[in-house]
Formats: C-alpha cells, sequence, structure tokens
C-alpha cells in the first residue's frame, strides 16, 4: 500500500467512526430521557396545614366503639374467610391508620370472635363507619 491508500483508508475509517457517533450519542440521549422520567431525590410533604376530615373525626371518638367495614370483599384470617367487618373501641388514630383493641371480627360461625392483639386498619381502606356502635349487638352477615 502506497502512503497516499493509507491516508485515504485512514480518512475512510475516521469517517466511518464519525457516522457511527452521533448514532450511539442519540442512543445515550435516549436512555438519559428514560432515566429524567423517574425522580431520584428525596419528597417532603409538610402534613401540619394539610385537613384531613376523617383524621379530625377519628380522633374526636378516641375511647369510643365503631363498626367498621372495610373495602375488601373478603379476608381470611387463621383459615377463616370471612366479610370484613369490625368492631371494636378506638384506642388511637395517626394520619394513616385507625387502632382498634378489644375488636370483635363479625364471622358468620363465630359473631363475637375476639382479635388477640390491636387491629390496625389504614384509613384509605376503610368503606364504612359508624360510630357509637354497640359491639354486642347481633349483625345478620348472610
Amino acid at each position: 500500500m502506497t502512503d497516499k491508500s493509507k491516508e485515504n483508508a485512514e480518512v475512510n475509517l475516521h469517517k466511518k467512526v464519525e457516522n457511527k457517533l452521533p448514532k450511539e450519542g442519540k442512543k445515550r440521549d435516549e436512555d438519559d430521557q428514560k432515566h429524567k422520567r423517574f425522580f431520584d431525590g428525596e419528597i417532603t410533604i409538610n402534613i401540619a396545614n394539610i385537613e384531613d376530615r376523617f383524621f379530625e373525626e377519628f380522633l374526636g371518638l378516641v375511647g369510643e366503639s365503631i363498626l367498621i367495614v372495610t373495602e375488601s370483599d373478603q379476608l381470611n384470617l387463621f383459615g377463616q374467610t370471612f366479610r370484613p367487618i369490625f368492631c371494636g373501641t378506638i384506642i388511637s388514630v395517626t394520619q394513616g391508620d385507625i387502632t382498634l383493641f378489644p375488636v370483635n371480627i363479625k364471622m358468620i360461625n363465630a359473631p363475637f370472635f375476639q382479635f388477640p392483639t390491636p387491629l390496625n386498619i389504614p384509613l384509605e381502606k376503610i368503606a364504612h363507619f359508624t360510630p357509637n356502635f354497640d359491639c354486642n349487638q347481633r349483625l345478620p352477615l348472610t
């Protein structure tokens, strides 16, 4: 190969490499765009000034009995399937949940089953509630 043909071969090689770089650069830009869709930083929310109607109402009912029905069609506990109907005394309320103890789970085969530990129920999962409900009252569950 002559010096002239070597130079032409090197120029052609550089042109081929340069033609590939923008495509790779575009691919990198697309990858960067995909990563920009997700926020990796920390989010801080000040909930001190947010008015939560349910939280305020439940907070006023601490120490009172309440009947709560949650959104699920049915739940399973200790191998027993039952409707999500709970009755108990409110012992604490936080921004995210309500805690009942003692709490009765209304099941067909054990209508007065008392759950052995405090039960936390997320506020967003409550479909219906009745404050000042007598937990000894019988409910038709069928």
